[in-house]
């Protein structure tokens, strides 16, 4: 389909319309505020299609653009699906006198929770993760490919996710993930992902901290290797031990640089009495 070719040929809506919407979604979070969080990112990518919307109606376009400065928070990544089902919703209201266009806010702030949460589950709990161990393992042997690999690996999904999300969201609407959540195959498919996250963070940990003690008793004669029986107990106890104890400190709402000093003291005091290798 080239770009000019109509998706929508009453409302002139094309294919680079679409790709327009796309590549403003980017800077959803470039005037990011407490007031009205990412409203102001999310009219910047509907503009241009809301003026073709409402190219005969000035009145109906400057209630459009109040209408979507109302308050509006998602994870980014999912957030063109949003503005697919919104921009066939103004479509809609602008056919239909009787539309109650207070109900194309309400099907936004309705999806931020459920896109949230999976969004927040694949790019931060897993994509992230991934994308950050296979980067690290590169840059940690002196490879450029590191930062290459990572922004590779993270923005795959992110771009396919943005692209093909609108046009799910336009085409499709609110109507599949209705079903979605109906059928219960979101809650499960929203665990099943954290399980994956999880398993990601747990490889990082044993991977990357790789925590140990060089302590050697001598208990009879024999020769006692701490570690030895640490990785009896648990391969890579020490760093789990660690990573649960930083964990508790930000869940104790410790200020991260205090964090940051204690890892430097107990470090330095580890290494310098022998007791962490």
């Amino acid at each position: 389909m080239s770009n000019n070719e109509y998706i929508n040929e009453k409302n002139q809506i094309t294919k680079k319309d679409f790709r327009q919407i796309f590549w403003r979604s980017f800077t959803l979070l470039g005037s990011f505020n407490y007031e009205r969080m990412e409203a102001l990112g999310f009219l910047y990518a509907m503009m241009p299609t809301l003026k073709k919307v409402y190219k005969d109606d000035p009145e109906g376009y400057k209630d459009a653009l109040h209408r979507h400065m109302e308050p509006f928070n998602m994870t980014v990544a999912p957030s063109p699906f949003v503005m697919g089902i919104t921009l066939a919703m103004e479509e809609m209201a602008k056919d239909d006198p009787n539309f109650d266009k207070t109900t194309i806010n309400a099907v936004k702030v309705s999806l931020m929770g459920p896109l949230s949460g999976i969004g927040d589950t694949f790019f931060w709990g897993i994509f992230r993760v991934i994308a950050c161990a296979l980067g690290v393992s590169f840059a940690s042997q002196g490879n450029i490919l590191g930062p290459i690999v990572l922004l590779i690996t993270f923005n795959i999904p992110n771009f396919l996710t943005r692209y093909y999300g609108l046009r799910l969201g336009y085409f499709n609407g609110s109507g599949l993930l209705k079903d979605f959540q109906e059928s219960g195959k979101m809650g499960l498919f929203t665990y099943c992902a954290g399980i994956v996250g999880i398993a990601s963070v747990g490889c990082m940990i044993a991977s990357w901290i790789g925590l140990s003690s060089p302590l050697v008793f001598t208990i009879a004669g024999s020769e006692i290797v701490l570690q030895e029986y640490l990785d009896q107990i648990c391969p890579q106890l020490l760093s789990l031990v660690a990573t649960l104890l930083i964990f508790l400190g930000l869940k104790k709402k410790i200020k991260t640089v205090y964090l940051i000093l204690s890892i430097i003291v107990v470090a330095f005091l580890g290494g310098v009495f022998g007791i962490l290798g």
